[in-house]
Order: structure tokens, then sequence, then C-alpha cells
């Protein structure tokens, strides 16, 4: 039987000293309260209460056993208290996952801020740039640069946008010619982002991957990779407009071929409950990332 309601009730009912006024303060009839007093007595095969017409007294095990329910309410409702305490602050140990390149050219400093902010909060930060199982692997916040999501039970939230960029280095194109379609890449060293063929993840590459000079399954090799100038590959914006403004590479404009918009996605498996970290680490990104990705956002 649930035995926490009738030791409430029997509690309540040895501190008021009658069923009458028991019943009174938990808003139920005599009747009601008086059968839930004999169903406990009736559970444990013991007598607490010796009741008559004119009084009612504790029997010795009745003394014995409020003592104990005392105790263990005080415990549980100690223990009920704490959890909701728990449960209204950013505190604890917050286990993220995060696409490498993104994490190391914007996530990072972000992370550093967000930490100091909260210094009762843990992080633990896997960064992986193949699509993984948030909720198999137990992650309470992973984050996903993709065009689109599938459909799930996962909870998504658009946190801001990002576009691929055709680049090269100056030196390649010099040595090699500037194509002006995506026809006039035939010919050309195409470097490749192999996860870019991978259901949903970021990265594309205008080529297939049997054709490129090179397959790397990281954005930050790409693009260094592009800045030596071995070839012309796709980079996520936050990756090429950094290295176009130190003049390391030059963004190529195909007239036949258009920029795929992409998202940055916060995934978490659900808001009902949704635990504070959770909230306060996805609110802050919302609100910082414009800012760290420029003209993306």
């Amino acid at each position: 039987m649930d035995t926490l309601t009738p030791l409430r009730a029997f509690r309540r009912i040895v501190e008021l000293g009658s069923i009458a006024k028991a019943a009174d303060a938990l808003d139920l009839s005599s009747a009601a309260l008086s059968k839930q007093l004999r169903a406990l007595e009736d559970h444990l095969g013991a007598v607490l209460l010796q009741r008559t017409t004119r009084r009612m007294s504790l029997t010795d095990t009745g003394q014995a056993y409020y003592a104990e329910c005392c105790r263990l309410l005080d415990e549980f409702d100690a223990l009920e208290q704490s959890v909701r305490a728990q449960s209204q602050q950013v505190a604890g140990r917050l286990r993220v996952n995060a696409p490498l390149s993104f994490a190391l050219s914007t996530l990072s400093p972000l992370l550093a801020r967000f930490m100091q902010r909260h210094p009762q909060l843990q992080i633990d930060l896997s960064m992986e740039d193949r699509l993984v199982d948030a909720v198999g692997q137990g992650f309470d916040v992973s984050i996903r640069l993709s065009a689109e999501l599938a459909d799930s039970s996962l909870i998504a939230r658009r946190l801001a946008s990002l576009s691929q960029m055709l680049c090269a280095a100056p030196s390649y194109l010099q040595t090699h010619g500037r194509p002006a379609s995506a026809a006039g890449l035939r010919g050309h060293a195409l470097l490749n982002y192999s996860l870019a063929h991978a259901p949903r993840e970021a990265g594309e590459s205008p080529q297939a991957p049997s054709e490129a000079r090179a397959n790397v399954n990281n954005s930050l090799m790409l693009r260094d990779l592009l800045v030596a100038g071995l070839g012309i590959g796709a980079l996520p914006s936050f990756l090429a407009r950094p290295a176009i403004a130190a003049g390391q590479l030059v963004a190529l404009d195909l007239a036949d071929q258009a920029a795929q918009a992409r998202h940055v996605y916060a995934v978490y498996p659900t808001q009902r409950h949704l635990l504070p970290k959770v909230r306060a680490f996805v609110d802050f990104l919302a609100e910082e990332l414009p800012a760290a990705m420029g003209e993306d956002c």
C-alpha cells in the first residue's frame, strides 16, 4: 500500500489529539480519515491508537511508531526541499556535445564566459564532428550544425545561422585560375569535407569524395589545407570569414551554385521540467552566438 499519505494522516491525528480535528485540517471527512488509519493498522498488523467515544491514546507500539514516523517524514520533507532548491540553481554537471571545429573556433570563448557566470557548474564537453545519439550517450545538450533536423522526440532550438563558402588561397588562384561556375571546377584540385555526405551534418563540398584531392573529416584541417594553397573547398562561414578577412582565402561566388543556408541548433531531450543548467546554457548561446558569429546571425 501507499503508506506516505496514511503516515501523514496518523501524525496529524496524534498532533491534534482527535480524528475529527485532523480530518478538518486535512480537508477530509472523519469517516475517510478513520478508514485510512484502519488500513494503516491492518497493513502493520498492530493497533496504533486506542479509541473510545471519549478519548484516544497511543499504544506502546503506536508511540514508537509515531516517533519513527515523525523522523522519516521530516527527512523526506527535507529531501524534497533540497531537490526543489537544486532544481532552481544553475549547478551540477552539464554534459555538452558539439562539433570540434565549431567548438574550438566559436564556442570556446563563450563557454569560458558562461562558466565564469555560473561558478557552481561543472562542464563535460565532448567534441565530435559526427552525429551522435544525444540521449543514448547521456548528453544534456547537443549542438548541431545542419540545414534541417529530422523529426524526433528531441527538442531543437535554433540559435544562429551560417552558410557554406567556397574558398581558395590567393596563391592557388594565381596559379590555376579562378572558376566562374560549377562546371569550371573541373580540372581544379578539390578539397572535400568528408562528413558533408553524412545525413544532416554541417559542411558541404561541390564535389563527390572520390573526385577530391583530399578528404578530411574536420573543417579546421580543411581550412589549413586551403590556406596552404592546395585547392578549392567549402568552409562554414564561421571559419571562412576570418581567413578571408586576413587575406588568407578568397571567397568564390559561382554563378550557377547558390550557398545552402545552415543553422546552429541546441538539441536536448525534453522541455518538461527542463533543468535550470540546460535552460541557462541554451539561453546564453541564443543571446551570445549572434555577436560571436557576426554576419551569419
